[in-house]
């Protein structure tokens, strides 16, 4: 039996040039239903079946993944969504009432498989496929590279997981497949990373029309995050169940320090690369660098992201009403107070200089990026200027209450000279992995190994990007000679708030196992009131209660699979 394949023709070419502003994997591309035989026949169709597992690598970070207005930050302290219907999968993940039967996110589990599927068909055709011999030698590559990348996305959801091979199964095979334990998956994946990584080009290597493949640096890249997850407090030794099979299936049977030093010399040899770098401005306006590189496809720091034509993507998802946008979710007053002053030090430190009367002034320039506050300038198309944007009670359209219950707003990715209600489209990409995350990865990593000295320097290179100032002591605001403990609780606030919207925080979390303190009970919001002569600022509670039991460190495998696959256990709790 011959099976079919919905392919988007008009997106035949490879990839996007670097300079163009189509999107060749734009979904929207008018479709055609082809064979095996008609797909793998031709080298174009080829390079489109390929170019389909491409279009599905950003389908966790996408802000409209679910309902077309939720994804994983309300799930967390860093956003508050603006739905509350007991029915939207945003609202049972933050309310924590998923369970195996109610489990409406089936892209943690289907989008993957669906990918893996398409990986081993193309690799087993690719052979009798018209390409030349180095075209099919580097997309193998490639594919193997997109194989691991859905693999780590069920590893971090679910634990260990049934590893396929090469296999690709017809739609008449009855599967019933046990899953591999977590070991057994990170081997593989470490392995499959350390043996394509040498043979894939450099990311300088590539054609212009063919940037934003999978890359070397990719790929050494992802072996450094997936070390990282593994070496963490969840996996390492962390299951929560005293069934030693079933432990496991959801991680290492015990802990091991030496885990952590892999996980740093994998984000060193991204490092030792030379490869990519921040990238800087701080002439422009201190921070500006951070800023801006969310607004160009082809940067320095961009590791592997997700392409997308010019758009305002990020505009119409987060920009108050008064710029046109949907504000789906807003920042809370977590994530606000996370962000340290201009100097580096924290708001709670009595040095810092932080005025309760005035809580936005001398920021970390990061803060302004990020979050829209109570008299932030944004772009207004009715004006074609910066404009304030007013969140205090009572302010028409973006107040306290009229819409934004947390008394802020997003702008994480934003364009500041346009807006969703008007002006010209941004040229973007997603981050997928930057390499301001694997600084964070190393300096995490070489911390945890007792060696908390050795992460100052990396972190001294983001706040520096960030537009800190120095300091005497050119530390950027960090305490000197700082303990393993105390570095650990620094470099997870700086991580959170270097990469807060880049899908980081919610799994984050689950890692360091914390998310049972930070996403319990009521967010913070903070409620601005006008008085004569300023502002009062009294900090209220969320509307919205989130709950996150134990057994939500990892993600139940849904009943639909657990019904239709005997062998497959479930996960502890649920």
């Amino acid at each position: 039996m011959k099976k079919q394949f919905i392919i988007a023709i008009a997106a035949l070419g490879a990839m996007a040039s670097c300079k163009k502003s189509s999107d060749f994997l734009d979904t929207s591309s008018t479709t055609t239903v082809l064979d095996e035989k008609a797909v793998f026949s031709d080298s174009a169709r080829t390079m489109q079946f390929l170019n389909t597992v491409y279009n599905d690598v950003g389908f966790s970070f996408r802000k409209d993944r679910w309902d077309n207005h939720g994804n994983l930050d309300p799930a967390t302290d860093d956003a508050e969504y603006t739905y509350s219907g007991g029915t939207q999968k945003a609202v049972i993940l933050y309310a924590g009432t998923l369970s195996p039967v109610n489990f409406p996110f089936t892209d943690f589990w289907n989008t993957p498989y669906t990918s893996l599927r398409r990986v081993n068909l193309y690799l087993s055709k690719l052979p009798v496929t018209p390409l030349s011999a180095g075209l099919q030698k580097r997309t193998a590559l490639e594919a193997r590279f997109l194989r691991v990348w859905y693999y780590f996305h069920l590893v971090r959801a679910f634990g260990g997981v049934p590893l396929i091979g090469d296999k690709v199964y017809g739609n008449n095979d009855i599967i019933n497949l046990p899953r591999n334990t977590f070991e057994e998956c990170v081997d593989y994946m470490v392995k499959e990373l350390d043996e394509i990584a040498p043979q894939l080009p450099a990311v300088n290597e590539y054609a212009e029309q063919d940037y934003g493949r999978a890359t070397r640096g990719a790929a050494q890249a992802l072996k450094s995050r997936i070390l990282l997850y593994a070496a963490s407090p969840l996996f390492n030794g962390g299951a929560t169940t005293n069934d030693a099979s079933l432990a496991k299936l959801v991680s290492y049977p015990t802990y091991d320090v030496s885990r952590w030093q892999k996980a740093a010399d994998a984000a060193l040899t991204v490092i030792n690369s030379a490869a990519y770098s921040l990238v800087k401005d701080n002439t422009t306006a201190p921070g500006y660098g951070f800023y801006n590189v969310f607004l160009k496809r082809v940067n320095s720091e961009y590791i592997f992201a997700k392409l997308r034509s010019a758009n305002k993507d990020m505009e119409w998802f987060y920009n108050p009403p008064t710029r046109g946008g949907n504000c789906y979710q807003w920042a809370t007053h977590n994530l606000a107070e996370a962000f340290p002053m201009k100097n580096g030090k924290a708001i709670t430190d009595a040095t810092s200089g932080y005025d309760a009367t005035n809580p936005f002034a001398n920021r970390d320039p990061r803060f302004g990026y990020s979050i829209i506050y109570n008299g932030g300038l944004y772009y207004r198309s009715s004006t074609n200027n910066q404009q304030p944007v007013y969140t205090y009670v009572g302010a028409a359209q973006d107040g306290y209450g009229t819409k934004t219950t947390t008394g802020y707003y997003t702008s994480k990715m934003c364009d500041a000279t346009t807006s969703a209600g008007g002006g010209a489209n941004t040229e973007r990409g997603w981050p997928l992995i930057r390499y301001a995350e694997i600084l964070l990865n190393y300096a995490e990593a070489i911390n945890e190994t007792g060696h908390p000295e050795l992460a100052y320097a990396k972190l001294a290179e983001l706040r520096d990007r960030a537009g800190i100032n120095a300091g005497g002591d050119n530390l950027y605001g960090m305490k000197a000679n700082m303990t393993v403990a105390e570095m650990r609780a620094f470099i997870q606030n700086e991580r959170r708030i270097e990469l807060s919207f880049e899908e980081h925080r919610f799994w984050d979390a689950r890692r360091w196992k914390i998310a049972m303190t930070v996403f319990n009970g009521y967010n913070k919001g903070l409620q601005i009131t006008p008085v004569t002569g300023g502002y009062t600022y009294t900090l209220v509670n969320s509307i919205r209660l989130h709950n996150f039991r134990p057994e939500m460190y990892l993600f139940p495998i849904m009943q639909t699979e657990i019904s239709k696959m005997p062998a497959m256990v479930q996960n502890p709790g649920w």
